[in-house]
């Protein structure tokens, strides 16, 4: 079922208009005679993404070179219309109604085989009327407009009615140290991004040259802000670029956005995950940092594509697997959880069950539990959602341009991205894999992380800190670990050094000034938990151990 993920109203279509195409996936064989090569990725790759897959030593592969160019022609030839390559499934879209035209493509040396992966026909049940309710992409209640009684400023912004949803996560802390998403590219895979083009909250980006581009990869060279298009991406676009001082600030309001559409709002088939595939393909070679992805896929109309719940373990459904290439790639991919936690289903959807994706799931306005939020853990039993942020009356940008509520996991992702985009802007030399693991790790549920909250409700300062904070040179080898990393009370110290010895431990702040210490003797295997933190604030700690073979530090989070 689609998720993208908003309360929305059931509309009717006819039949007619779900006979207009079919679409297909021609897998291919190899990737011979291609002209481009490995060694010369600048052909195929801007130097952005060269940048960004150095800066984390990513080599390239195979997976990374285009289709064959010879191969596309030879398809072409055929009668399909070709809507787009997949180098990293190695693979060719194309649209036809004609099964000749498919058995000629099969015939092709070079082809592996095809999957049709769009019939627009429903399935329809015995007695059926020939026409088939279409969720309009579900929760999404949309109040318009909101009152502006109350301005809220945290510093460096003035976020209006969206302080909360930012406050929530400190990432008002980051804009305060001047970390707004300036540089940063965050590409939006999304339904459609009506008339965001005109509407005066995009002003600044616009103003700014921040809007870079836009895609459609379900019709190549459509307009993505035109009168058909879908208000999603409008208002998931708002939480991150809305720039309204006094009524609405998003979370990277200086950041730079691709809007890439590969969301079909009509129909709901296996095809928009392979449109997504093509998107994060864009968007790696573009060299975009961040893709937020509101999108998630459990059923389809035809139901012999349905995923299962058995599916969701980070390796299945063609979306995850582009998912995590994308992640291989040195990008973050942010998604929503889902919109599922009510329903039968209830569990997350793909791409969010992705081993490196970061899987945001939705609280209210005072940090409790959205109910319609999809649960984990993954089939295969990993901790999902990674964590959450405020996705019920949440404040966004509606299709008509007014300051509005919604509420859905597709908002909690979005606000997450741009925060993430601000925490990478801030520590720039890490990679994705190290920025997830702070926020994890400093998150509100980190030492106990669960199936509704994940590791909890991020927060962005803290995360900064762990990150940031330089570690003083260690003297002797690495023979001790503090864990849990973070912890609420007191952590345990353990040794694994070879004899017994007398060692201090000692307490110390982020500036360096001794708080507390103690001398005891360890020994290997040997554990102590620091009682010492028990009575100390929330935040980030060093502790330094001394022997009379040298010291070691360790950075210590207190939540």
């Amino acid at each position: 079922m689609k998720r993208l993920l908003i309360i929305a109203s059931v509309i009717l279509f006819s039949l007619s208009l779900f006979a207009q195409e079919e679409k297909h996936v021609v897998f291919l064989k190899n990737k011979d005679n291609n002209p481009f090569s490995l060694s010369n990725p600048i052909d195929f790759l801007t130097q952005r993404s060269l940048d960004r897959r150095a800066k984390s030593n990513i080599a390239l592969e195979m997976k990374d070179l285009p289709v064959t160019p010879s191969y596309i022609m030879q398809i072409a030839a055929t009668g399909a219309e070709v809507v787009y390559s997949l180098k990293w499934f190695n693979a060719v879209v194309v649209k036809t109604n004609n099964p000749a035209v498919l058995t000629s493509i099969a015939a092709l040396p070079f082809v592996d085989y095809i999957d049709q992966v769009l019939s627009n026909r429903p399935v329809l049940a015995p007695g059926g009327t020939g026409t088939k309710q279409v969720e309009e992409i579900p929760p999404y209640t949309l109040v318009t407009p909101i009152s502006f009684a109350v301005s809220k400023s945290t510093g460096a912004l003035n976020y209006g009615q969206a302080y909360n949803q930012a406050h929530m996560i400190s990432v008002d802390g980051l804009h305060n140290l001047g970390f707004t998403g300036d540089g940063m590219m965050i590409a939006i895979l999304d339904a459609g991004f009506y008339h965001t083009d005109v509407i005066h909250a995009f002003d600044s980006l616009w103003l700014n040259d921040r809007i870079l581009g836009t895609r459609d990869f379900n019709i190549p060279g459509n307009n993505v802000f035109g009168d058909d298009m879908h208000t999603h991406g409008t208002s998931v676009l708002s939480t991150i670029g809305a720039n309204l001082p006094g009524q609405m600030v998003g979370t990277a309001p200086h950041a730079s956005f691709w809007l890439i559409r590969t969301e079909v709002g009509e129909y709901e088939a296996l095809i928009e995950e392979y449109n997504w595939a093509g998107g994060a393909e864009f968007a790696d070679s573009l060299g975009a940092d961040v893709i937020n992805s509101s999108l998630g896929y459990t059923t389809f109309d035809n139901p012999a594509y349905n995923h299962t719940y058995s599916d969701m373990d980070g390796n299945t459904t063609p979306i995850t697997r582009a998912a995590d290439i994308a992640t291989s790639r040195g990008l973050m991919i942010v998604n929503s959880a889902g919109n599922d936690g009510g329903s039968s289903w209830q569990h997350i959807g793909a791409p969010a069950d992705g081993d490196s994706v970061f899987s945001i799931g939705a609280v209210n306005s005072s940090g409790f539990y959205a109910s319609f939020s999809s649960t984990g853990p993954t089939f295969d039993g990993r901790t999902k959602p990674d964590v959450t942020a405020q996705g019920q009356g949440t404040t966004v940008i509606s299709g008509g341009g007014n300051v509005s509520q919604g509420s859905g996991t597709s908002f909690s992702s979005p606000i997450m991205a741009g925060a993430m985009a601000c925490l990478w802007q801030s520590a720039p030399d890490l990679s994705a894999q190290q920025l997830r693991d702070a926020v994890r790790n400093t998150a509100s549920k980190a030492s106990a992380p669960d199936q509704l909250y994940g590791y909890g409700i991020p927060n962005m300062l803290n995360a900064r800190l762990l990150l940031t904070t330089p570690l003083i040179s260690s003297e002797i080898k690495q023979s001790y670990a503090l864990f849990p990393v973070p912890f609420y009370d007191a952590p345990w110290l353990k040794s694994d050094q070879k004899k017994t010895e007398m060692v201090t431990i000692e307490i110390l702040s982020v500036t360096g000034q001794l708080i507390a210490s103690r001398t005891i003797s360890i020994s290997n295997s040997s554990t102590s938990k620091l009682n010492d933190f028990n009575s100390m604030p929330s935040g980030l700690y060093f502790v330094r151990i001394r022997s009379n073979s040298g010291q070691q530090v360790l950075r210590a989070v207190k939540l």
